[in-house]
């Protein structure tokens, strides 16, 4: 899934020149919104956390959602069909993309955009993200065995959707209550990047592919009544065990400001525990494209556990373990307790 720079191992590490370089180009984006957390109370809608588990539950029933196969398809059609159900048009944004050895993908982005408000441009559009696809191998399981076993993906991949899909639902609900018009995008091929057991060459560049689709379409088709995002926020791997949501290093360099904003927002909502305001690092994933391509200031909600061995994405990252028994609604209901505070905060 992601490339990692330190102290955060990882999915592909970064050479430090180009790291560099990134933190220099980024600096130069990073906002400077300052959250008010003194002014805020926490929102009185509650996240449902019993909701998002059963739409992480209803993913993996499809089974693990890799590239090009039946389970991806039909899950595809599923997370659409429930974007409608809460109101959302739904742009199904077809592209075929190649994977690290060549191998042609055909991805899916789902865009599930909210309805205009009735004075355009008068109400900021704010844009959150996930990725659906599962990974194809558990290359990082502690069993050799495993490794080119799909992963099931209920945190990586199931959680981010789900916790989005409960959001639009109660938004459906409370929309009256909203001062902003929030749209979501899932994005594809997030997880074909380079294996570990490869003996070739690593490309680069191998990760986030939907991503980058979306963010080069968004960049190229901005008309005046295309969607212009004032932020985004990449909900990532939310529903671990025992997850602590450190402050991400290039989530700080594009949009530091919208870190603060979220960080606090998690304060007020009473996961100040959760969300540590210490760094976690920085990590190549689906937001470096929103935010370098796309232009929107985008962080990424992704954790980090300091103490894990296996890796510091936590024990079930990449592995056969990654399933319904490891994942927490506790840890649920921490991020998107979180989101609404910020959704529905904001002025």
């Amino acid at each position: 899934m992601h490339k990692l720079f330190s102290p955060i191992p990882h999915r592909e590490g970064l050479g430090v020149s180009l790291f560099i370089l990134l933190l220099f180009l980024a600096g130069c984006k990073t906002t400077s919104q300052k959250p008010t957390v003194d002014e805020q109370k926490p929102v009185s809608i509650m996240f449902i956390a019993d909701s998002a588990y059963a739409f992480c539950q209803k993913q993996c029933d499809f089974g693990p959602r890799t590239m090009n196969s039946e389970a991806h398809e039909k899950c595809a059609e599923w997370i659409r069909q429930k974007f409608e159900e809460f109101g959302y048009q739904v742009e199904m944004q077809k592209a075929d993309v190649k994977g690290y050895d060549g191998t042609v993908l055909h991805a899916t982005n789902i865009i599930a955009r909210g309805a205009k408000s009735e004075a355009q441009g008068t109400r900021a559009r704010i844009l959150v993200c996930a990725h659906w696809d599962s990974r194809p191998w558990a290359d990082n399981d502690p069993d050799p065995a495993n490794h080119h076993t799909p992963v099931m993906a209920a945190n990586d991949g199931a959680s981010g959707v789900g916790v989005m899909l409960e959001l639009a639902r109660l938004i459906k609900q409370h929309g009256d209550s909203l001062n902003v018009d929030v749209d979501f995008v899932c994005f594809d091929a997030e997880d074909w990047g380079f294996p570990q057991w490869s003996e070739a060459n690593d490309p680069g560049n191998t990760w986030a592919l939907g991503s980058q689709h979306w963010a080069a379409a968004y960049s190229q088709q901005q008309t005046a009544d295309s969607p212009k995002y004032q932020y985004g926020i990449l909900l990532d791997m939310v529903g671990g065990q025992g997850a602590r949501f450190y402050q991400e290093l290039m989530s700080k360099q594009y949009a530091g400001g919208i870190v603060d904003k979220v960080w606090a927002a998690a304060k007020v909502a009473g996961y100040g525990s959760v969300f540590p305001t210490e760094e976690g690092g920085g990590i190549t994933d689906d937001h470096l494209p929103v935010n370098q391509v796309a232009g929107v200031p985008c962080i990424d909600i992704i954790p980090h556990y300091p103490e894990c061995r296996q890796s510091s994405f936590g024990s079930t990252w990449h592995t056969v373990s990654d399933d319904m028994a490891h994942l927490d609604r506790a840890t649920l209901q921490a991020v998107g307790q979180t989101m609404l505070q910020v959704l529905f905060s904001e002025k």
